[in-house]
C-alpha cells in the first residue's frame, strides 16, 4: 500500500514506568514520517490527551506509548470512543495481551506452551515460597521485564523473601509466580501486511550480565543481539509458528512480538511463549526494526507498514 501523505498524530510517554522509552520510540517513529513528507503532530500523552487528540484531529494516530495506560486497553478504548484510527491492537486485546495470566488463559487452551505457575498475593511470599526454588516473580501486567525478580535457591532475597529486600514485592500487592526455566532467550516479530500478518525472523538475546530485564533491554552495548538466532531450525520454525498463532489468537494489530525461553537440552519440548507484546519498542536498540532491517525493510518502511494496517482495518471495519 503506497500511503498518501497524511497528518499523523505520534502518541509517547504517559506516565508508566516505560515513558522513557516511549519518547524515545515516539521521536523515532514522528522523526521517520517527517522525512517521508508526513505532517506530524507529537503528543505527549497527559491527563489531557483527549483534548489535545480532538485539536489535533489527525487522520491516524501512531500509538507509541508503552506499559500503561498506553498498551493495556485504556487509551484504545478513548481512541475508540473519540472514533479515531489508530495503530496496533484494539482494546480488547490489550487488555488481554498486558495481563499475563489472561494471556495464558487465551493461549494454553489451544496448545501454545506456556509456563506454569500461579498469582500470589505479595504478603504470602514473605511467609513461605509460592513454588520450588528456583523460580520467578513477576507484576501481572507490566511489560519490557519491569519489576521481573528470579528467586534461587543462594540469592540475596532472603529465605523467606525480606520486606526489606529490593524487588517486584515492594511495588506490586500481587504478583505471578512462574517455574525458572533455564536457557536461552529468543524473540520473534509479527508484523501485518496486505496478505496478512507474517512472522519476521528469530532474535536470540544474550546480555552480558545476570538476565534480559529493563536495563538490559534499552542500555546500549549491555545485551548482545544474535540476529538471526543460531539455532536449529526446527526451533527457528516453531518460534514463528507460534509468534504467528499468538499474535492470531490474541486479535494483534499492526505489528506484535513474542518473547520466549528455550531450555536448549530439551530440545522442542524446551520451548516456552512467555509472552506477546502488543506495541514493541521502536527505538535504536528495539527487536522488530532490526529483524525488518535484517528483511531488507527501512525502518520507515516499517512504520508506514504499521500505518497502513491501521487504515486497512478501519476500511475492513466501515
Amino acid at each position: 500500500m503506497s500511503l498518501p501523505k497524511l497528518h499523523v498524530a505520534v502518541l509517547m510517554g504517559g506516565w508508566s514506568n516505560e515513558r522513557p522509552v516511549s519518547l524515545m520510540s515516539g521521536e523515532g517513529v514522528a522523526s521517520a514520517l517527517e522525512e517521508r513528507g508526513h505532517r506530524v503532530t507529537r503528543i505527549d500523552m497527559g491527563r489531557d490527551v483527549a483534548q489535545k487528540l480532538a485539536e489535533a484531529a489527525p487522520d491516524v494516530v501512531f500509538n507509541a506509548l508503552h506499559g500503561s495506560p498506553g498498551e493495556d486497553g485504556s487509551i484504545q478504548g478513548l481512541m475508540d470512543l473519540m472514533g479515531l484510527t489508530y495503530t496496533h491492537s484494539g482494546m480488547v486485546t490489550s487488555v488481554i495481551a498486558i495481563d499475563k495470566e489472561l494471556t495464558k488463559q487465551a493461549l494454553v487452551p489451544h496448545g501454545i506452551p506456556m509456563p506454569g505457575g500461579r498469582i500470589v498475593e505479595t504478603a504470602e511470599i514473605y511467609e513461605r515460597d509460592p513454588l520450588e526454588r528456583p523460580y520467578v516473580l513477576k507484576p501481572v501486567n507490566e511489560g519490557s521485564s519491569v519489576g521481573v525478580a528470579i528467586v534461587t535457591a543462594d540469592g540475596n532475597y532472603g529465605n523467606p523473601i525480606s520486606p526489606d529486600a529490593k524487588g517486584p514485592w515492594q511495588e506490586f500487592d500481587r504478583l505471578l509466580a512462574e517455574p525458572f526455566i533455564r536457557g536461552r532467550e529468543l524473540t520473534t516479530a509479527v508484523l501485518a501486511g496486505v496478505d496478512g500478518p507474517r512472522a519476521l525472523m528469530v532474535t536470540e538475546l544474550k546480555p552480558k550480565s545476570g538476565f534480559y530485564d529493563f536495563d538490559a533491554k534499552y542500555t546500549e552495548g549491555m545485551t548482545e543481539h544474535v540476529c538471526p538466532a543460531e539455532i536449529p531450525d526446527e526451533i527457528t520454525q516453531a518460534c514463528l509458528d507460534l509468534a504467528l498463532r499468538a499474535h492470531r489468537l490474541l486479535g494483534c494489530k499492526g505489528c506484535s512480538r513474542t518473547d520466549f525461553r528455550w531450555d536448549d537440552e530439551r530440545g522442542l519440548a524446551g520451548l516456552f511463549v512467555l509472552e506477546t507484546n502488543t506495541q514493541p519498542g521502536m527505538t535504536p536498540l528495539s527487536l522488530v526494526p532490526e529483524q525488518a532491517r535484517h528483511l531488507g525493510m527501512s525502518y520507515g518502511d516499517l512504520v508506514e507498514a504499521i500505518i497502513a494496517d491501521a487504515l486497512n482495518s478501519k476500511q475492513g471495519a466501515a
